[in-house]
């Protein structure tokens, strides 16, 4: 792989629980779920994601960062959970 560039703002963000989202996404984006509520949430770039869309992320390419989520082969979401899993950051990258 060639260099991979990251760009976050680096601020934690608290997750959103399914109530939160609207119910149109709920139906079309995450209808595979059996229970929403067991799922956590957020909000970024005008996408939901869940935490169970991410992958966890690979050795020295994303150090530091919990997981990832594909947008293409070249380019990605990540995310970096708190200690407690409450709150999240979050970044894209782009190879």
């Amino acid at each position: 792989m060639g260099e991979i560039k990251i760009t976050t703002d680096g601020k934690w963000k608290q997750f959103k629980d399914s109530y939160d989202v609207p119910k149109a996404v709920l139906a079309d984006q995450f209808d595979w779920m059996d229970n929403p509520d067991e799922h956590s949430f957020f909000k970024y770039r005008n996408t939901w994601y869940a935490t169970s869309d991410f992958m966890h992320a690979p050795g020295q390419e994303f150090a530091g960062w919990d997981g990832y989520h594909g947008d293409s082969y070249f380019s990605g979401v990540l995310i970096q959970l708190s200690p407690d899993g409450e709150e999240y950051r979050v970044g894209t990258y782009i190879q």
